[in-house]
């Protein structure tokens, strides 16, 4: 019965599904404020403590990645362990570096949202893992006479360019997150502020930005629809996000925001 080809279909579907449902996640977020960072409220109830949120949120996926890798006949194929390695490198520091540095005794995350994180990654990880050490092979999936199985493919122009795209990414989001830590003087300073200094200049949401360069990046340098869809799902949840914390500086930031004329997460765009 689950033959490469009813897989092959099985998988096809699950990837479309993953679209749609980004879709709504994406006009669900113009509408609704999720219960995290600036947006946690009593609405959402008490929560749970922003560093152990984050950590199990981030952490499910770093390892479901790397259990999938295990169980793959394919788990030495230079290609494969190399987008392994740069998938990682993102998640070892989201999930097990990026949680402790965070600051704010006080800080919560609604339940809701740190749950509804956590399937979102155990079924990314399921996207990424069982296309790059599976899928691909049982397709013998090729882009310009190359496969996975060709070490070829580390310096083909999707490669490269999706590395490039990837590791300013990652830059990026280390560089403005770094901005926004030390925005607040001490662990009980509850106050907002706006950041300041390198691409905030021109977004309110240059974190946000670097994260999806980074999955823009790693879609381009597979070449896989899957990354695609991951990329997909990362400017559906964070681009109505932007726009949340935009219209809350404007409230509190206005004049501001308007003498720099900041946009949301694309400058000069959006």
């Amino acid at each position: 019965m689950f033959t490469p080809e009813f897989l092959s279909s099985a998988f096809n579907i699950y990837l479309w599904v993953m679209i749609v449902m980004a879709l709504v996640v994406f006009i669900s977020l113009y509408f609704v404020e999720a219960g995290y960072g600036i947006f946690m409220s009593e609405k959402w109830g008490k929560g749970i403590h922003n560093k152990v949120a984050w950590f199990l949120m981030e952490s499910p996926i770093f390892f479901a990645m790397l259990i999938i890798w295990l169980l793959s006949p394919h788990r030495f194929a230079i290609v494969p362990m190399v987008f392994l390695l740069i998938f990682e490198i993102h998640y070892f520091q989201r999930s097990l570096v990026f949680p402790w540095l965070m600051k704010g005794k006080r800080s919560r995350m609604s339940y809701a949202v740190m749950l509804s994180g956590i399937l979102f990654n155990i079924l990314n990880a399921i996207m990424q893992g069982y296309w790059i050490f599976f899928e691909s092979f049982n397709r013998n999936y090729q882009v310009c006479g190359l496969s996975y199985a060709d070490v070829a493919w580390l310096w083909s122009p999707q490669f490269i360019i999706g590395v490039i795209i990837f590791f300013l990414g990652f830059y990026v989001n280390l560089r403005s997150d770094y901005i926004i830590r030390h925005l607040r003087k001490s662990d009980d300073d509850t106050k907002h502020y706006l950041p300041e200094g390198f691409l905030f200049e021109y977004v309110t949401s240059a974190n946000y930005l670097g994260e999806m360069m980074e999955w823009l990046g790693f879609a381009i340098l597979t070449w896989s629809l899957s990354g695609l869809v991951f990329f997909i799902w990362t400017f559906a949840n964070l681009v109505p996000r932007a726009n949340a914390i935009y219209k809350r500086y404007q409230t509190e930031f206005g004049e501001v925001m308007d003498r720099k004329k900041l946009k949301r997460v694309f400058p000069f765009i959006y």
